[in-house]
């Protein structure tokens, strides 16, 4: 049955029954391949071509896509038919992934409460959070991006996401990141349930200044406010730590964790927190089923979770993370000198951007691009980059002037150089294009991209 429902037109039916804007979108820019198959850091598609996957699922192929590992585990899962989802009931197997989560995170936090996704865990810590402190407010950072369902939506700063669907949920106000005067000013009123942080913005990769976690999760305990570390994006060996808080050395009250739990197999996630924290709500036996949902926890995501733990410490996907990371840095920092509008290469990791802007001196070039299409130039970098060197990337941040990076953990350093010779090769041309456009009058546009 699987086999031939995917040989049909993929295209036709999810513009006839899914979201037709999305078909329009992929064509318009040259992305409507068909997709064949996948293994670690690859795809190929329906003619054989490969591709080296620089978006990973929005972060979700950790152990690499299709991992056998992690198959094996889900395989043996469903022959043995396990009750799972009994409801009024509990097996071994949420125990145990969250006992080898909390191996992992620092001591003070003694309990996990599982999800279905990252936006989901984010609910959570802002439920708990305001159970636990009987608070009503949410601090989070300008530029954050926690998730698309309503709460979350609020927690985060993407006009884009929200504009369409009315005004935000009260209580939820954004700081500056790296104002740590703007954070006491709110915090110093004593109603801040929770501050809630990515310890690497996912929308930009930008980084906070040294120094300045720490100094906020020590203002949140002055002022009684839990500090959670939102590390559905960052965690699980991304940046080169299991949990990118550890770069600084942080004790977070609550963290929130999925996107590559489960390997990329299952929907999962998960929040931790401290035992106390979770005790103030879960208060009582009237209480005891007071958060949760019917999918979270299933059998098959704990154990795609207990696999995926396996598979990142028997492959020692941490380090080769920052490893890599560090290789793909020095390959492409030396672009900000090299190419005028190069702002910033930046990342942590495994978590990588180039970030373009105009340069200081002006630019005819740029300007001629800003017109036809706000963000265009990143554009004109991430399609060439999969229609001529077979590299799939995203364009991201709040000015859609980034072109960033997630690959699958497993990546080599010959597909970590094969990026930067690609990147390189399509700068040339990305500057000489627009040139070209504004010496002549064309205008410019995203079906034009495809062309180039």
């Amino acid at each position: 049955m699987v086999s031939e429902v995917l040989a049909g037109d993929p295209f036709a039916s999810y513009a006839r029954s899914v979201n037709p804007q999305f078909v329009r979108m992929l064509r318009a820019i040259g992305f409507d391949r068909r997709w064949a198959r996948a293994e670690g850091a690859y795809l190929w598609d329906a003619d054989g071509s490969r591709f080296l996957d620089l978006l990973g699922g929005y972060g979700m192929f950790n152990v690499g896509r299709n991992n056998p590992r992690v198959r094996e585990a889900l395989v043996e899962a469903l022959a043995l038919e396990t009750p799972g989802s009994v409801q009024l009931g509990v097996n071994s197997l949420s125990g145990a992934l969250a006992d080898e989560l909390l191996k992992r995170l620092p001591a003070r936090l003694g309990k996990v409460l599982f999800t279905n996704s990252g936006t989901e865990a984010v609910e959570a810590a802002i439920k708990l959070a305001r159970g636990a402190t009987g608070r009503p407010r949410v601090l989070a950072l300008e530029h954050a991006f926690h998730g698309l369902t309503t709460g979350s939506l609020a927690a985060g700063d993407s006009p884009e996401f929200k504009a369409p669907f009315g005004p935000p949920l009260p209580g939820f106000d954004h700081v500056p990141l790296g104002d740590l005067e703007a954070l006491e000013r709110e915090l110093r009123r004593e109603d801040v349930a929770l501050f809630i942080v990515e310890p690497v913005q996912g929308k930009g990769v930008n980084l906070p200044d040294p120094g300045y976690l720490p100094a906020a999760q020590q203002l949140c305990r002055d002022y009684g406010t839990l500090f959670c570390a939102d590390e559905v994006q960052t965690g699980l060996g991304r940046t080169g730590r299991f949990f990118a808080f550890e770069h600084e050395g942080l004790e977070p009250d609550m963290v929130t964790i999925a996107k590559s739990i489960s390997g990329g197999y299952i929907p999962s996630g998960a929040l931790a927190l401290r035992t106390d924290d979770l005790l103030q709500v879960f208060d009582s036996l009237e209480h005891a089923v007071l958060h949760g949902s019917t999918f979270a926890p299933n059998d098959l995501a704990m154990v795609a979770g207990l696999a995926t733990l396996q598979e990142i410490d028997a492959e020692g996907l941490v380090e080769r993370s920052r490893t890599l990371g560090e290789r793909l840095l020095d390959a492409t920092r030396p672009l900000v000198d090299r190419y005028d509008v190069v702002r910033e290469v930046r990342g942590r990791g495994l978590m990588w951007a180039i970030e373009f802007g105009e340069p200081a001196a002006g630019s005819r070039a740029w300007r001629a691009v800003e017109r036809a299409q706000r963000g265009l130039f990143a554009q004109f970098v991430v399609v060439p980059l999969f229609t001529d060197h077979h590299v799939l990337c995203q364009v991201a941040g709040h000015g859609l002037n980034i072109v960033k990076g997630l690959p699958p953990l497993t990546l080599t350093a010959e597909d970590v150089d094969e990026f930067a010779t690609a990147l390189d090769a399509v700068l040339v041309k990305a500057e000489r294009i627009p040139r070209a456009a504004a010496r002549f009058g064309l205008k410019l546009g995203a079906s034009s991209l495809a062309r180039h």
